[in-house]
């Protein structure tokens, strides 16, 4: 099944609200936020230009297994500098892919460069989750002729 869709249309759908993190705060600080807002990831932000994120699997790896302290070491310390963003215009099939090369679960949308919304594999499964739902009624009305074509 062809997925069909943009990053725009799942960013219409849930949001556009993002929340971020600077680099000089501490993981202690970021683990809070995620915790708080029942996110895995945060953008990390030096003004409007994204510099990094950090996840939950960079607080496990780099911080809890290593044996350092949370509330003494800075966001920056610890953060994936390399972020693989996505724009508006993505296909939802573009992001799969994308999450699947570099093991990511997060998608950063940047809009002319600035941070326009962050979407997440959950986003994705519940995207394609609906999309088949409304092929399978679209399909059953259309078999027992609900749908005249």
């Amino acid at each position: 099944m062809e997925v069909i869709g943009t990053v725009d249309a799942i960013l219409r759908s849930k949001g556009r609200t993002v929340w971020t993190i600077g680099p000089e705060a501490t993981v202690f600080e970021a683990i809070r936020v995620l915790a708080d807002k029942d996110i895995g990831a945060l953008p990390v932000m030096e003004g409007e230009r994204l510099i990094g994120i950090i996840s939950e699997r960079d607080y496990t790896r780099e911080v809890a297994l290593v044996g350092r302290s949370s509330k003494e070491t800075a966001v920056r310390e610890i953060l994936s500098g390399e972020v693989i963003s996505v724009q508006p215009d993505t296909s939802i099939a573009e992001c799969m892919r994308l999450m699947s090369e570099h093991h990511i679960r997060h998608l950063p949308v940047l809009e002319e460069g600035k941070m326009a919304g962050i979407i997440s594999i959950g986003d994705l499964v519940n995207w394609i989750i609906s999309a088949q739902s409304a092929t399978i009624e679209q399909l059953h009305g259309y078999i027992t002729g609900r749908y005249a074509g």
